[in-house]
């Protein structure tokens, strides 16, 4: 009996990866890493998506840094000062000090581990870079609070002077099936990642393509007031090529909807694309589902008798993401 890869081991390496290679690596020399760390799974990347950043540190005027932790260090000296805005300001009025960010830039990678929908395994990996944000104590008015001192709405968001280049951090390891599974146990009744899952097996795509090849999943995990983990899971469509919005006129039935259908799955690239990227975009219109079904008990079958069965059950119970 064969033995699965050690998950915690791999994360643990994949970090120590993450350490000695440039970001400039990405994709293709880090996906031969990753698939080096493990033999028997063929990594590659899905999926980047960028445009987020996260709060930094705290520089002074000739770029020596005073903290890593913007927002701790705030709250302390905050409370130091008896929770005076005012004095805060004051006491660092003449000090020069500007916020950073770490701006960033998330790169999925997958890997099948078996033939079932969820039988992969995902890396997330994030590209970060510090990079000088707004200056700190120099407003006219005080900051209403910590959070408009540290993250002002009126702070310019575009990328500032780098303090550093790019690098990498592993953000999460996830063995999907298994994560999956953690979310089942949480509820007696199925989340709508489950049932989006169970809809991929059930139809004609799961035959054709590789779930993991297709989608990404983003994934959370917290602590609710009771200590206990809350997870959510969301699928996410791959497009390597912009997919056009579904091309159908209001009211289509027929061998045009029909025409319309298989001309999206084809662009997308498996069948019942259509329906899936229903359920996740805003490419493919919910109004197709019960046109398709009308058609279907108008007597038009276009649809494999188990598809047909996957739109009623959604039409029945509907969810989104």
């Amino acid at each position: 009996m064969s033995v699965g890869p050690d998950w915690q081991e791999l994360a643990h390496q994949v970090s120590e990866l993450c350490l000695r290679v440039p970001a400039a690596s990405l994709p293709a020399a880090f996906a031969d890493e990753l698939t080096r760390l493990a033999p028997t799974l063929a990594f590659r990347e899905m999926l980047v998506r960028g445009g987020w950043y996260r709060l930094g540190g705290v520089v002074d005027v000739s770029g020596a840094r005073v903290t890593d932790d913007l927002e701790g260090w705030a709250q302390a000296e905050l409370a130091a000062h008896d929770d005076d805005m005012g004095a805060l300001c004051d006491a660092f009025a003449e000090r020069g000090f500007s916020a950073t960010r770490l701006t960033g830039r998330s790169h999925y990678f997958a890997a099948a581990t078996g033939a079932g929908a969820a039988d992969f395994v995902q890396i997330e990996i994030e590209e970060l870079q510090e990079v000088l944000c707004h200056p700190l104590f120099e407003h006219h008015a005080l900051p209403a609070g910590i959070e408009e001192l540290i993250d002002p709405r009126a702070a310019d968001n575009t990328a500032g002077q780098p303090l550093g280049p790019p690098f990498l951090v592993l953000r999460r390891l996830t063995p999907m099936a298994d994560f999956i599974a953690r979310m089942r146990a949480q509820k007696p009744e199925p989340q709508h990642i489950h049932r989006f899952i169970a809809a991929w097996e059930e139809s004609s795509a799961a035959s054709a393509v590789q779930f993991s090849r297709h989608w990404v999943m983003t994934v959370r995990e917290h602590l609710d007031r009771y200590r206990q983990a809350v997870l959510h899971a969301a699928p996410v469509a791959v497009v390597h090529d912009a997919v056009p919005k579904f091309a159908a006129a209001f009211g289509m039935q027929g061998l045009a909807l029909r025409d319309a259908l298989a001309r999206y799955d084809k662009a997308v690239g498996y069948p019942m694309a259509w329906f899936f990227h229903m359920l996740t975009t805003k490419n493919a219109p919910h109004a197709l589902a019960a046109a398709v079904i009308d058609d279907v008990q108008a007597g038009f079958h276009y649809l494999p008798d188990r598809d047909a069965a996957v739109v009623k059950n959604w039409l029945y119970r509907p969810y989104g993401f």
